[in-house]
């Protein structure tokens, strides 16, 4: 059983930028165990609200807080054991290898654990995100889509390590899938939504609108910045509200399940299981 209420909350979040409001009075709460995607059009703010909720940038306004803590009183050695992220873009000017990329989310807060335990929580993250093989490639002669999956095992490296001080936790993966292929699309996801059935909070987010409602537990909607809906994905999308975020139309005929207008492979529709 999972420890009752949220890990991390943002209440009436406001960012500005350039004069102008990127995100505007954003409320939502991340829970252990659950899979939360963050779906909207380009410059919806999604990226903004994410970099809001991990604390590398400050709220114009509201309140965030992470364990119970305001996320901003959190030192910084804390936070990392606490939430781990996998940014939209990364570039690395070193030549590091694909061994150190994902070592790098053990250094620091993996002190505590034994080198030989260090060296196992690298070889399973690689391992878990199918990136084993390339351990000793230099990564900048990897293809985007292995640089991504290199980062997701950093981000797993970051969670393991960091359990040894933080016992709730919470993923944050920024757009993971964008150079991926379908299959390794799926692996992301499937090992993202097993993350959280082990009661860490999950939040993604994601262009791909099948992919989101078929993986997501709570869907969250923005567009020009709001957060405008929010729930299970079955009570969230409809029609008009497909039209009015995306300017789309759409035949709600067309849906794999009421209310969810989308053609999804018939292997994958449903909730995965985790």
């Amino acid at each position: 059983m999972f420890e009752s209420g949220p890990i991390l909350s943002g209440r009436e979040i406001s960012f500005l930028a350039g004069g102008r409001r990127l995100v505007a009075e954003a409320s939502l709460e991340l829970a252990g165990g659950t899979t939360t995607i963050l779906i909207g059009p380009n410059g919806a703010g999604k990226s903004t609200l994410l970099k809001l909720l991990t604390g590398e940038i400050k709220p114009a306004g509201g309140r965030i807080e992470i364990a119970g803590e305001p996320l901003e009183t959190v030192p910084a050695w804390r936070l990392a054991c606490q939430r781990s992220v996998m940014a939209q873009h990364a570039r690395l000017a070193f030549p590091f290898s694909v061994y150190e990329v994902a070592q790098l989310g053990v250094d620091g807060i993996g002190r505590a654990l034994t080198r030989q335990r260090r060296e196992a929580v690298v070889a399973e993250a690689l391992a878990a995100a199918g990136v084993l093989d390339l351990a000793g490639r230099r990564y900048q002669t990897l293809s985007g889509g292995e640089q991504q999956r290199v980062q997701f095992a950093r981000v797993l490296c970051q969670l393991e390590a960091g359990r040894s001080v933080a016992e709730r936790q919470v993923l944050f993966l920024d757009e993971p899938i964008a150079s991926l292929d379908l299959c390794h699309q799926l692996a992301l996801l499937d090992m993202a939504r097993s993350i959280a059935a082990r009661g860490v909070a999950v939040l993604i987010v994601l262009h791909d609108l099948n992919l989101a409602v078929t993986y997501a537990d709570h869907l969250v909607v923005m567009d020009r910045g709001r957060i405008i809906a929010q729930g299970p994905p079955a009570q969230t999308l409809d029609d008009a509200l497909l039209h009015q975020v995306f300017r789309v139309d759409l035949s709600l005929s067309r849906a794999p399940a009421p209310g969810l207008p989308f053609l999804l492979p018939q292997q994958h529709r449903g909730r995965p299981t985790a």
